[in-house]
């Protein structure tokens, strides 16, 4: 197993649901530790020219209550802002995007190490969780925290990332995550039958036969 693929096994995956204002919400968290100060991980994540290194570039008026809009990606408003422990923002893609927000918190333990937790809560279509379950966005957040660690630790993301997506580790890397996604989702109370078919049609959606 490369490192990369490795960086599966280091992070904490939870699935639940909440009650919101639009109504009933599912919500995936993803939990890890890095060996950085608090300081620096609220820069990487907050800081733009940062942001574009490991995840996606992002433009917009970058205060609490501006919005915010990532390239080809989710955009909306900046909710809270409290450095450097918590951030949340709407995480609005598509038309009519309904209810969904993303909250970052982290927590200092030492003066070199932090936990990082990640918690999307969204109003999803029923068509839509039937058939992929948690791994549908999981999947794209594991993505996401690599790409936050290859940083953290210096090493930088793959030079070719369109390249990597095809490549082997690639494909291994999201595999196992839909994989643990799909453990996540039993440990909520899923069925297994179920749970094994969400893992199925996840995988096969971003780990396509070749």
């Amino acid at each position: 197993m490369s490192e990369i693929v490795d960086q599966i096994n280091h992070v904490h995956r939870e699935v639940g649901t909440r009650e919101v204002p639009d109504g009933g919400a599912r919500t995936v968290l993803l939990r890890r530790t890095y060996d950085a100060a608090i300081e620096d991980v609220w820069d990487a994540c907050t800081d733009p020219e940062r942001i574009s290194r490991w995840f996606l570039p992002v433009s917009g008026d970058l205060k609490l209550g501006g919005h915010y809009q990532l390239t080809g990606n989710a955009g909306g408003e900046i909710l809270r802002c409290e450095p450097p422990r918590l951030l949340a923002v709407s995480w609005l893609f598509g038309e009519n995007p309904g209810f969904s927000e993303v909250e970052v918190r982290l927590t200092a333990e030492g003066e070199e190490r932090t936990v990082f937790e990640l918690e999307h809560v969204a109003v999803v279509p029923p068509v839509m969780w039937d058939q992929f379950g948690p791994g549908a966005v999981g999947v794209g957040w594991d993505g996401a925290l690599l790409g936050l660690t290859l940083h953290l630790t210096g090493e930088g993301a793959p030079a070719d990332p369109e390249a990597w997506q095809a490549s082997d580790e690639a494909r291994e890397f999201m595999t196992r995550s839909s994989e643990r996604w799909g453990a996540a989702y039993e440990a909520s109370g899923a069925p297994a039958e179920v749970v094994a078919a969400t893992a199925r049609a996840t995988t096969e959606f971003y780990v396509p036969a070749r």
